[in-house]
């Protein structure tokens, strides 16, 4: 776990999750990425009983990189407020079969969710029970077969990613569940979780924090952007 750590001080711990890892705890009764952050503080630091770690904000199974814990009641709240007031910027990798409709652009879509089949759906107009979904892109790079986007997302929907770039004809590498022919081995999509930047909810100095993508063949070509 160790290794992993981004970030850490009394307050938050920044970790970069793997692509296989839930981050709480689910019907599959896998152990989430939250208790071995946990089991790691109380290791590290010789805490008895129970150790006390909220989750900020969570990202897909499938997905890997950035995410942040609370290691106080204090800090969660604040960093929940950060959220909710759109004062975390969040930005994503994702390697996707085609190009978009631009070089680089906003998609706005209507996104409805689906429970029974865990997926969302994006629409350009508005559908009861919808809701409103907003990110924007950039491409910044690109082999022979797929091209890497770069995207900051300004709602936090359920697979918002996912679902807008399939809306528009970009299918992420292994991702079949929108679309993608194919599956990668382990299970996981080339979706990252590659930037947080945000005012420390107590010091209120500026954090900025990079997770480095995962290490395979494909991600090591778009290593240098």
């Amino acid at each position: 776990m160790k290794e992993r750590i981004l970030y850490e001080d009394n307050h938050l711990i920044i970790v970069n999750k793997r692509s296989s890892e839930i981050v709480q705890g689910d019907k599959t009764g896998d152990t989430p990425l939250s208790e071995m952050v946990k089991e790691y503080l109380k290791e590290t630091y010789h805490k008895p009983g129970n150790v006390f770690l909220g989750i900020v904000h969570r990202i897909d199974r499938p997905t890997s990189g950035v995410v942040i814990f609370a290691k106080t009641g204090k800090a969660l709240s604040r960093m929940n407020r950060l959220l909710q007031e759109g004062h975390i910027e969040k930005i994503y990798w994702a390697v996707v079969d085609t190009l978009p409709p631009e070089e680089e652009g906003t998609l706005l879509h209507y996104i409805s969710r689906n429970r029974k089949q865990n997926k969302s759906y994006a629409s350009s107009v508005e559908k009861p029970g919808s809701r409103q979904a907003k990110l924007s892109y950039r491409v910044v790079g690109a082999t022979k077969r797929y091209y890497l986007l770069e995207i900051r997302i300004f709602t936090g929907r359920h697979h918002q990613i996912r679902a807008q770039l399939a809306a528009v004809g970009c299918r992420i590498k292994g991702d079949m569940k929108y679309g993608y022919p194919r599956s990668n081995p382990g299970g996981g999509i080339y979706l990252h979780a590659r930037k947080v930047a945000f005012d420390h909810p107590v010091t209120k100095k500026s954090v900025e924090i990079i997770a480095p993508a995962p290490v395979d063949a494909l991600w090591n070509e778009f290593a240098s952007f």
